[in-house]
């Protein structure tokens, strides 16, 4: 007996022979995929009653995997327009954070985590750094409970750095910061069956005391979690880093031991080949964010230059006030592109590179490569089916990989699943109500607008050129 059959599909495997598999069916009972096969053998091999879906004409891609952002900042898309990142910290980001509430992260999650699902991403880490009130952090996790994705939760951490416009009103001491995130680990670390994680999340390394970074690298070693950083982001954080720390940021992580295959490095723009060697060395992890990079104009990551080192490059979205969008399939194409044109070399990365960083690349930044990453029997039936005919963009099909990563849209994303269950079908949310998750999420962005004293970004002039 079977809960779930996807039959008459195509399925973009990305296994380790990366098959692509025309006319298969897909299995799935207790929340993994059980079988895999032609059409027409499944259903002669299980009987009983079970959930049936014609996937005739459609792919089958394992979900996609986010490997960094900010889900309170889903309330703050359109406020960062026009600025680098060391305006936009000090003059937008920050004047926001300190005046976060439990509702305003409510909404903003289940906003946030609605557009990710939309996309096909079934996994998703979210790296919450502002925490002016006690236990703001629940509401995000609630988020991903009752949204029912898989999340990684990143407490993250400030204990210095005013002299760089870090707020007072998200600074905490240390005791504080430890009480707390001992708290999110032993309530939530791997619960949901797994599906929700509890990691260690320094906001950057300028923002964090070293005896604060140790007690965070110790925590991740007690609980046997990982630990995400910002990294090398911009020149300014590395020479913040040199003048909080004495060196840049990467080799702070170095000096007081912070390194191995449970870290991952976010941005990584402005690396030394030293630098990446370091990364090697260790087996730490890199999450490349290309739309927040072009963005903020923070500049653009040496990606094929880490994949030739062999280094586990991930992709993601980073957070909405920097990227406007959670949208992973804007992402995978913003990937392919920004390469290509930065190197003037068309073969730098190809689509179906891109697409295994959303995936199995993703999965191995996470350490859950047994697990996610792939259409492969044993594994979580984490997964979404593209109905290319929803949109025009998407028609003719001449490459499903291509197609995805070139001509790809959320529109065309039918169903999404996370542990066999369905949570996003026919284009609506299953796990909770579509709409008022979109008209709470206004309500909140602009009450926390007002609050901040930014309603002037809001209201701002027509700018055809900024100055």
């Amino acid at each position: 007996m079977i809960d779930l059959l996807i039959k008459n599909s195509t399925l973009i495997t990305v296994n380790k022979d990366r098959e692509i598999l025309k006319n298969h069916s897909i299995a799935v009972k207790d929340k993994k995929i059980v079988d895999i096969a032609e059409n027409g053998k499944l259903e002669k091999k299980y009987n009983g009653n079970y959930k049936v879906i014609n996937g005739e004409g459609k792919f089958v891609f394992p979900g996609l995997i986010n490997t960094h952002t900010h889900l309170f900042q889903t309330l703050l898309k359109g406020m960062g327009d026009n600025m680098s990142l060391e305006d936009w910290f000090p003059k937008m980001t920050a004047p926001s954070a300190v005046h976060l509430k439990k509702d305003d992260m409510y909404a903003a999650a289940r906003l946030g985590i609605l557009e990710t699902i939309q996309s096909g991403t079934t996994t998703l880490v979210d790296y919450m750094y502002a925490h002016p009130q006690p236990k703001l952090s629940d509401p995000v996790i609630e988020g991903f409970k009752e949204l029912k994705i898989r999340g990684i939760f990143g407490r993250g951490t400030h204990n210095t750095g005013q002299q760089f416009g870090n707020p007072e009103g998200i600074i905490q001491d240390i005791d504080t910061i430890e009480e707390d995130a001992r708290r999110l680990l032993n309530e939530y670390h791997n619960s949901e069956d797994g599906r929700i994680k509890i990691w260690l999340a320094p906001a950057a390394i300028w923002t964090n005391s070293k005896k604060l970074l140790k007690l965070l690298w110790e925590l991740a070693q007690e609980y046997n979690t990982g630990l995400t950083a910002h990294i090398s982001e911009t020149p300014f954080d590395r020479n913040a880093s040199q003048e909080i720390h004495g060196d840049s940021d990467i080799k702070v992580l170095e000096n007081l031991g912070l390194v191995g295959p449970e870290v991952l490095l976010v941005h990584c723009v402005h690396l030394t080949d030293r630098d990446k060697r370091m990364i090697k060395h260790y087996d730490m992890k890199v999450s490349h964010n290309p739309v927040s990079n072009m963005y903020l104009a923070s500049g653009v990551s040496d990606v094929p230059g880490m994949i030739e080192r062999e280094i586990k490059v991930s992709l993601a979205t980073d957070g909405p006030a920097s990227n406007n969008s959670q949208d992973m399939i804007e992402v995978l194409k913003s990937t392919a592109l920004l390469h290509k044109v930065s190197s003037m070399d068309p073969t730098i990365i190809t689509a179906e590179k891109v697409l295994e960083m959303a995936t199995i690349d993703g999965a191995k930044a996470l350490g859950m490569e047994d697990e996610i990453g792939s259409i492969e029997i044993g594994k979580k039936a984490d997964l979404f089916i593209y109905n290319p005919r929803l949109s025009a963009k998407s028609i003719p099909i001449n490459h499903p990989v291509s197609t995805l990563v070139y001509s790809g849209s959320d529109r065309c994303v039918e169903t999404v699943l996370v542990d066999g269950n369905i949570i996003f079908d026919q284009g609506k949310l299953v796990t909770a109500d579509q709409e008022e998750i979109i008209t709470q999420g206004q309500k909140a962005a602009d009450g926390l607008a007002k609050r901040a004293g930014l309603e002037y970004i809001k209201n701002r002039e027509w700018a055809s050129i900024a100055f």
